[in-house]
């Protein structure tokens, strides 16, 4: 390990970060490991969020201790005694306002003002914002953090109709929770399937079923243009001239990414907003470094850069990056993950390993859609990109390892049992 790091600087107290300061500490940093967090909450875990926290499945009364996240079991990352025994210098209600790259010192606006923090090692772990609709009118929600979610809530207890705007993951999951506590649901999606930046259509049309199946107004490759009501939300018009009535709307419309405190720092941010990793993790500037949704970098598999929001890869590319700095030189390890992450659906689980899109084949080696239970592979180029499972955890993950190195598709669908097509 480098002698020269004394001071570790974490901006980010999300699961990247976190996992970041584990890892520096079970590699032997016996430095000052300062986190700062911009929510007052301590570390949490964000995919219960857009589920049981709405749903109110798993809550737990006795809570926890000052400061700890009270009735909600599944969000807590650690217990108190975990993160209090990493000796952090954490601060909480903070943000990185600047950095000052040659003197090593991040400006931190927090209770006490602003205040520079000086660091030997940095990891940039800012993650994203949600894009928030262009509305003031109350009862527009996003779905981002723990504030949001218990709005959302609130919200939700009330009954009556939701519109939700966007088919992504948190679009998709926020639908599904909505429908489970007896709410009527119109799930909006501009484009022609749901998840599209994720999945193939082929996959789409599947869990487009799925959602109409549970009862939710489906109304795909339309838009929003706009939002109508006195002081609070009353309906939503979409760009097919159609509107509906609701007093409450959760928007999925995508992120924008913590990374406006870096600019003329000399780290080099790419067109949207992210910053540019080589393969270590590591940034334009000696030993800085970015993980999770804000971190850009390329893939030798996956043939150019890539940036993903998945709660697995914040954790992996935080101990990959914790590895790095402290290693240094030669002894850095590039990062080449098996992308991987899944949603929870109508009691179903959805999991994809690999890219999902694009693909110009699609073969389900297991089950069949109609069965709502199938593995299914995905294929560019001859190569094999990605395995999607629906209700088939143990067969999806089998395949993990085809996509551990460059695996052809003819030898994906051997592996599989099935007969590549002549």
């Amino acid at each position: 390990m480098r002698d020269t790091l004394n001071d570790i600087v974490i901006v980010g107290a999300g699961m990247a970060g976190l996992h970041t300061a584990e890892a520096l500490r079970e590699r032997g940093f016996e430095g000052r490991l300062t986190l700062v967090g911009e929510e007052a909450h301590h570390p949490y875990s964000r995919p219960p969020l857009s589920k049981e926290v709405l749903t109110g499945v798993g809550m737990d009364p006795s809570g926890g201790g000052p400061g700890w996240l009270v009735g909600h079991r599944s969000l807590r990352l650690r217990d108190e005694a975990a993160v209090e025994g990493l000796d952090l210098d954490f601060r909480p209600g903070s943000r990185a306002v600047g950095l000052d790259t040659e003197a090593r010192e991040v400006r931190v606006s927090g209770p006490g003002g602003v205040e520079a923090v000086r660091y030997d090692g940095l990891v940039i772990a800012t993650g994203a914002r949600a894009r928030r609709p262009d509305t003031d009118l109350a009862g527009v929600h996003v779905l981002r953090t723990l504030d949001d979610a218990e709005a959302v809530r609130a919200a939700l207890e009330s009954g009556g109709r939701l519109v939700v705007v966007g088919a992504g993951f948190v679009g998709a999951e926020v639908a599904a929770s909505a429908r489970a506590v007896g709410m009527d649901v119109t799930l909006v999606e501009a484009a022609p399937t749901p998840l599209t930046r994720v999945v193939d259509p082929r996959i789409g049309e599947v869990l487009t079923e799925l959602h109409r199946e549970n009862g939710v107004d489906v109304r795909l490759g339309v838009g929003v243009s706009g939002y109508e009501g006195r002081g609070r939300v009353e309906r939503v018009r979409l760009t097919d001239g159609s509107a509906v009535e609701t007093s409450l709307v959760v928007a999925g419309i995508g992120v924008h990414l913590n990374t406006e405190w870096l600019r003329g720092s000399g780290v080099e941010l790419l067109a949207d907003g992210s910053v540019a990793c080589d393969e270590y993790s590591a940034t334009s500037v000696p030993d800085v470094y970015a993980v999770g949704d804000l971190a850009n970098w390329p893939h030798p598999r996956y043939g150019g850069r890539i940036r993903l929001e998945h709660w697995t890869n914040a954790a992996e590319q935080g101990e990959a990056a914790a590895h790095n700095l402290l290693a240094g030189g030669e002894g850095r390890t590039p990062f080449t993950p098996v992308p991987y992450f899944w949603s929870d659906q109508y009691k179903l689980k959805i999991q994809l390993l690999g890219q999902g899109t694009p693909a110009d084949q699609v073969t389900f080696v297991h089950g069949s859609p109609e069965d709502r239970k199938f593995v299914a592979f995905l294929g560019r180029g001859g190569m094999l990109t990605g395995v999607l499972g629906l209700r088939s955890t143990p067969r999806t993950m089998r395949y993990r390892g085809l996509l551990e190195k460059p695996t052809t598709w003819d030898e994906a669908l051997e592996a599989a049992g099935v007969t590549p097509a002549r």
